[in-house]
């Protein structure tokens, strides 16, 4: 049976959040998935999957995200799988700041980020 867990603080607090608000969520799921019976996949909802035996894994967090709280659960699940995690919370930013490294200076370190870790993983 799957855990239920409570609605994560973050999609409480960035509610209204723009450009990502937590209203939208169910949008992008739906073009997302080919059902919504996909959601309690384990390999779509990590909450209830074993992430025992996973690679290290680099969760970049953006602080103004209604997605915020989940990423921050998964890092601790991973971590209590013994799986190595990278995680790293960029505070003032919002859901899509990764991609806008030439107006959003957080992003280039955030995109630095990524690449240092991913080439210690060839």
């Amino acid at each position: 049976m799957p855990v239920m867990i409570p609605t994560p603080p973050s999609k409480i607090q960035y509610v209204n959040a723009k450009p990502l608000g937590t209203p939208a969520l169910p949008w992008f799921l739906m073009h997302y998935l080919n059902s919504m019976a996909e959601s309690a996949d384990p390999r779509i909802s990590l909450v209830n999957a074993n992430l025992s035996g996973l690679p290290k894994t680099t969760i970049i967090a953006a602080e103004i995200d209604p997605l915020l709280s989940e990423g921050k659960i998964l890092a601790d699940k991973l971590q209590a799988a013994n799986v190595s995690v990278t995680y790293k919370l960029y505070i003032g930013v919002t859901h899509e700041f990764f991609g806008m490294a030439s107006v959003i200076p957080e992003a280039r370190d955030a995109q630095d980020l990524a690449a240092k870790e991913l080439k210690k993983s060839f």
